[in-house]
C-alpha cells in the first residue's frame, strides 16, 4: 500500500498539489515528483489545436469580411460603381462603319472604301523608348529622335503615329512586335479612276468624313445611319462586343450616279484640250440626257485627283459648275425670247430695230458685235443682238420677266445633291430700267452651269419643268411638274436656236455635225472687274446646244473661263460641243445621221476633189456614227477602256476582239469610217490587216470590220 506523509498532504491525507510523493515498494521507499513541476504556460498549451483554431477564426473573419464587403459594394455602392463602369467600359459611341460605294450608271466603281491599318502607341506600355524609336522610326519614316521625344514625354495614354499606312508598312510594324505599339483597322477611300469627275465626287478626310463634293453632301447616306451603340472596351482600350448583333459591322449605302464613265472620259478630254489651247483659267461641261433628265457627264479642268487631295488647293477641287455663279451672257437670251413669245409681246416676225449696233438710252449705251438694222425677232436671236433683246426686255417689264426666270429655277438651288450656289436674281422691285435691259441679254444676273442646264432642260421638255437627276434612283411620282412655257413657244425658240448653228450667218457654225441637225446658242459674257468697279477685258466663253434639233436627245453646256487667244463663245466653246456631241453619238448609237444628207455632201466633195474614197472623211474633232446594224441590236454598251483615249497610230490598229465602238473610235482618229459587216458587238476580223499603212490622199482603200456576237 501507498502511504502519504502528513506533511505533504491535506487533512484528508491526500498529497498536496505539487508536493513530492513517497512510495514504498516492499522494503524500499521511493519518492515520486509531479510531471509539470518547473513548466511554463507555453509548455502546457496544446499548440496543434491552437493553430487549427486560429486558422478557423481567421478564415471565418475573412469570409465574413468578404461577404460584408460584397454586401456593401452591391447594396450601398452598387449603383454608383455600375454607372462609373458603364462610363469607362461601356460608353455609348456613334458608330458609322464602312462607307458605301459610288458607281456610275453601268456599275463602274467611282469611289470605294478599302481596309487599311493605322499605327498607334500607348506610351505607358512602352518598355524601352530608345529601342522603340530606333526600330519604328525608319519603318514609319519618322526621325527616331522626334519619335522618342514625342512618346517619352507625353502624358497621353493613346497617340496616333501613322494613319492608314500601306500593307508593307503595316506588316513591318506587326513583325517588329514592339510593346506599346499596335495596329488598328480603319478604312481608306479609294477612287479607281483617279481624276475622273474628281470635283463632283469630292473626298473624305482622315476620319472617313466627307469634306467636299458628293462625299460631303451625301455623307449621311454613304456613311450609313449613325447608330448609338454601347461599345465595350477591355483594359487595353480595344473594342469588343458581348452580343451577337455586335459582330455585324455597319455599312453605308451604295449609291449609283447617272454618270456614264465613257461620256465622262469624252467630256473631260474635250474641256482639257480647249483650256490648254486657249490658255483658259478653267473649263467645264455638262452632258444631260434630255428624255430622262439624267446628267451623263460632269467634267471640269484643271483636273482634281481625290486620292491625293492634300496636294491640291481649294481652287482646284472647287466644284465650279455648281458653286461658281457667273453672268451667262447671250446663252441667257433664249429664255427671255421664250418669255416674250409666251406673253405675246412679240412673234417670230416682229420687226425690231437694232440701231445699227449702237443704242444710247437714258445715259446707258448698249452695243452689238455686228451692225444690224431692223430685224425680225427670230434673227435677233440668230445674230445675238443685245440691243434687240434689251428692247424685248423693256416690253416685258421686270415683274413678268422675274416670274418666268424664277420658274425656270434661277435664283434658287437645283435638285442636284451638291453644294451649289443660288446665283443672283434680285427681286423686281430693285430693278432699274438699265437692270431690266441688261438682264435681257444676260447681264445683271448670275447663274451656275447647273442652273443653265436646268433651264434648258425645261425648254426642251416642251416647257414643263423637269428636275435634273444625278442619283440613279426612282423618280418621286408625287413631285409636281409645272408648265412654264407652251409647247408652241418652245418649238419656236428651238427653231431659232437651230438657225444659230445651221444657217450660214449664225454665230454657232462651228458646232455643226455632219448629218445631224444641231441647235444651240453662243455666249461671250463680260466679267466684272471688282477693283475697277466696272466690266473688264476678261470674258466667259460659253455654248449651250442640243441635238437632234427637232427631237433633242443630248443637251450639252460648255463653259470656258477667261480664254486668252480668243474670247468668243462661237470660236472657243462651240467646237467643244461638237467634239463631245460627235463622240456621244458614236458611243451611244442612239442617233443615226440622215444618210441621204450625208450622201449628198459626200458626192459634192468627191466631185470637187475628183477622188474616190470609200467611207466618210472626218476632221480631227468629228467622229463617225455607228452602223444601223449595231443600233438595231439594242444591246447595252460594253464598259471597256474607250477607244477615243488612244491617239491615231501611224498604221492600221489591231481591233480584233474589241467592241464595235472602240474599233470605230480608233479608225475615226485617222479620219476613216470602216464598213461594218455582220451583226454583233465585237470585231472578229478586219481588212486590211493590222500594221498596214494608212492610204495616201486619193488612194481608194476599203476598210472592213466583220462582227460577231461572241
Amino acid at each position: 500500500m501507498f502511504k502519504f506523509s502528513s506533511d505533504t498532504g491535506d487533512r484528508k491525507g491526500r498529497p498536496a498539489r505539487g508536493a513530492a510523493r513517497s512510495v514504498r515498494s516492499g522494503a524500499r521507499r521511493v519518492s515520486v515528483a509531479p510531471k509539470n513541476r518547473g513548466l511554463t504556460w507555453k509548455d502546457r498549451v496544446d499548440w496543434g489545436k491552437a493553430r487549427i483554431g486560429l486558422v478557423v477564426v481567421i478564415f471565418c473573419g475573412l469570409w465574413l469580411g468578404l461577404w460584408g464587403r460584397a454586401w456593401y459594394l452591391q447594396m450601398i455602392e452598387g449603383p454608383r460603381l455600375a454607372d462609373k463602369a458603364r462610363r469607362q467600359h461601356m460608353a455609348t459611341e456613334l458608330v458609322t462603319g464602312k462607307r458605301g460605294m459610288i458607281t456610275d450608271r453601268n456599275g463602274q466603281v467611282l469611289a470605294r472604301s478599302v481596309e487599311a491599318r493605322s499605327v498607334y502607341a500607348r506610351p505607358q506600355e512602352v518598355q524601352d523608348f530608345l529601342t522603340m524609336a530606333n526600330t519604328l522610326g525608319p519603318i514609319l519614316g519618322i526621325e527616331p529622335q522626334k519619335l522618342y521625344d514625342e512618346l517619352s514625354k507625353t502624358k497621353r495614354r493613346f497617340v496616333w503615329l501613322r494613319r492608314k499606312v500601306d500593307d508593307y508598312t503595316a506588316e513591318a510594324v506587326r513583325k517588329a512586335a514592339l510593346p506599346g505599339i499596335g495596329l488598328s483597322k480603319e478604312y481608306d477611300r479609294v477612287y479607281p479612276f483617279k481624276h475622273l469627275a474628281g470635283q463632283l465626287l469630292g473626298f473624305v478626310g482622315m476620319d472617313d468624313k466627307g469634306l467636299e463634293g458628293l462625299e460631303r453632301s451625301l455623307d449621311e447616306r454613304l456613311a450609313g445611319t449613325p447608330t448609338r451603340m454601347v461599345v465595350q472596351r477591355d483594359a487595353m482600350g480595344r473594342r469588343f462586343y458581348l452580343h451577337e448583333e455586335g459582330k455585324d459591322e455597319l455599312k453605308g449605302e451604295d449609291l449609283t450616279l447617272t454618270l456614264d464613265v465613257q461620256l465622262q472620259f469624252i467630256a473631260e478630254e474635250a474641256v482639257a484640250r480647249v483650256a490648254r489651247d486657249f490658255d483658259a483659267r478653267w473649263s467645264g461641261a455638262l452632258v444631260v440626257d434630255v428624255p430622262s433628265g439624267d446628267i451623263l457627264a460632269w467634267a471640269q479642268y484643271p483636273f482634281f485627283n481625290p486620292n491625293t487631295y492634300r496636294q491640291s488647293s481649294p481652287m482646284i477641287y472647287r466644284n465650279r459648275l455648281a458653286s461658281d455663279a457667273l453672268e451667262p451672257g447671250s446663252t441667257f437670251k433664249p429664255f427671255v425670247m421664250a418669255t416674250a413669245l409666251q406673253e405675246r409681246k412679240v412673234n417670230r416676225n416682229t420687226a425690231i430695230d437694232c440701231e445699227n449696233g449702237k443704242w444710247e438710252i437714258k445715259r446707258v449705251t448698249i452695243r452689238d458685235t455686228s451692225r444690224q438694222g431692223v430685224l425680225p425677232a427670230h434673227k435677233v436671236l440668230r445674230y445675238s443682238s443685245n440691243i434687240g433683246m434689251a428692247k424685248i426686255g423693256l416690253e416685258l417689264g421686270a415683274p413678268t420677266l422675274y416670274k418666268y426666270l424664277h420658274g425656270l429655277g434661277f435664283g434658287e438651288s437645283t435638285s442636284v445633291p451638291v453644294a451649289d450656289s443660288r446665283g443672283i436674281l434680285r427681286q423686281p422691285r430693285s430693278w432699274s430700267e438699265a437692270d431690266l435691259m441688261s438682264t435681257a441679254f444676260g447681264q445683271s444676273v448670275s447663274v451656275t452651269a447647273v442652273q443653265m442646264a436646268q433651264g434648258y432642260l425645261t425648254l426642251l421638255n416642251n416647257g414643263v419643268y423637269k428636275p435634273l437627276r444625278l442619283l440613279n434612283e426612282p423618280v418621286n411620282v408625287e413631285q409636281r411638274y409645272e408648265r412654264i412655257f407652251s409647247e408652241r413657244v418652245c418649238r419656236e425658240v428651238m427653231g431659232m436656236m437651230r438657225d444659230v448653228v445651221e444657217e450660214k450667218d449664225g454665230t454657232g457654225k462651228r458646232a455643226r455635225i455632219e448629218g445631224v441637225e444641231v441647235a444651240g446658242k453662243t455666249g461671250t459674257a463680260q466679267k466684272a472687274d471688282h477693283k475697277a468697279g466696272s466690266y473688264g477685258a476678261k470674258r466667259l466663253a460659253s455654248f449651250v446646244g442640243f441635238l437632234p434639233a427637232d427631237d433633242p436627245r443630248y443637251l450639252i453646256v460648255v463653259l470656258v473661263d477667261e480664254p486668252t487667244k480668243n474670247q468668243y463663245g462661237g470660236v472657243v466653246a462651240a467646237p467643244v460641243f461638237r467634239e463631245i456631241a460627235s463622240r456621244a453619238i458614236t458611243y451611244s448609237g442612239a442617233i443615226v445621221p440622215d444618210a441621204a444628207a450625208l450622201a449628198q455632201k459626200e458626192e459634192a466633195k468627191q466631185e470637187k476633189s475628183k477622188g474616190h474614197q470609200r467611207g466618210l472623211k472626218l476632221s480631227r474633232l468629228d467622229v463617225p456614227f455607228l452602223a444601223r446594224e449595231e443600233v438595231q441590236t439594242g444591246r447595252p454598251p460594253s464598259m471597256h477602256q474607250p477607244g477615243h483615249l488612244a491617239r491615231a497610230s501611224s498604221r492600221v490598229p489591231d481591233v480584233k476582239g474589241k467592241t464595235v465602238r472602240n474599233a470605230v473610235e480608233l479608225f475615226a482618229r485617222a479620219g476613216i469610217v470602216p464598213e461594218l459587216k455582220g451583226s454583233g458587238t465585237r470585231v472578229v476580223r478586219q481588212s486590211p490587216p493590222p500594221g498596214t499603212a494608212w492610204p495616201k490622199e486619193g488612194e481608194n482603200v476599203t476598210y472592213v470590220l466583220w462582227l460577231s456576237e461572241r
